[in-house]
């Protein structure tokens, strides 16, 4: 593959858990990958390495996604570095500083956890479709673009202990329904993935919980989601193999969201 072949992802979060995973995936399908976290250079070594050993460059840089002044300085590197971006996971995100009954939620809480996962998002998206929409289109010759927005089952399925979680998720998605119907114009397909309950850090503090409720046949699948499970999803979508299908929903928690009695 030449240079001018070549397709350029940015993946948010990509220094730890599903972002890395994401990222290691999108570099095996093919993808030159730009990082964007808030985990230093150093802690995302391995993740770095992986995307070189599958053959991609990579471009790791120290970004607090709430930042959103930073925004179009982020973008503009990663396009005179690597190229245009063509696919962006929004995967950065944070939950309640601490678990717990929601009339005790403080607002310090509340604006943290919106502010990096539904506002940062938010305009971070807006930036890099202006600057998707700004690329020449030549006839049908379409790159295939997409943006893919990591929420969670909890965009649907209330946890009390996290309102703000909760809350925010539900947000990104109507976040992205609207830029869906806002890009398909463009052919910029726009798509949701809800991971269920998956193995990472921020779900390692409510470990036994979670063990119960699986043990309870509270996932149909009967075991805990890991991070490739919604890498490959990414993956599946970046590639443009549902290439006529935007404002779509992809829940991958092994049948969480299903209602049953």
């Amino acid at each position: 593959m030449n240079a001018g072949e070549r397709r350029i992802a940015l993946v948010t979060g990509g220094g730890r858990g599903i972002g890395a995973a994401a990222a290691i995936a999108l570099a095996k399908s093919g993808f030159d990958i730009a990082i964007a976290s808030v985990e230093s250079a150093d802690a995302a070594a391995d993740v770095v390495e992986a995307v070189r050993a599958a053959g991609r460059r990579v471009l790791y840089l120290e970004h607090d996604v709430s930042e959103i002044g930073q925004h179009a300085a982020l973008v503009e590197r990663i396009s005179g570095e690597l190229g245009a971006i063509e696919c962006l996971v929004n995967n950065a995100g944070v939950t309640s500083l601490r678990r717990g009954d929601m009339l005790e939620l403080t607002p310090e809480s509340f604006d943290r956890t919106l502010a990096t996962n539904l506002r940062g998002a938010f305009f971070l998206t807006q930036t890099v479709a202006r600057a998707m929409l700004a690329q020449p289109i030549r006839g049908e010759n379409v790159r295939y673009r997409s943006i893919i927005n990591i929420t969670s089952a909890n965009a649907e399925i209330v946890g009390m202990d996290r309102a703000d979680y909760c809350i925010s998720k539900a947000a990104l998605s109507m976040m992205s329904k609207l830029f869906a119907a806002r890009l398909a114009s463009s052919q910029i397909h726009v798509f949701e993935i809800r991971p269920g309950i998956i193995a990472t850090e921020m779900t390692r503090p409510a470990t036994a919980k979670y063990d119960a409720f699986i043990a309870r046949e509270g996932v149909p699948m009967a075991r805990w989601g890991t991070p490739q499970d919604v890498a490959a999803t990414v993956a599946t979508l970046a590639e443009g193999r549902v290439p006529f299908a935007t404002g779509e929903i992809v829940n991958v928690g092994g049948g969480l969201h299903l209602h049953r009695l």
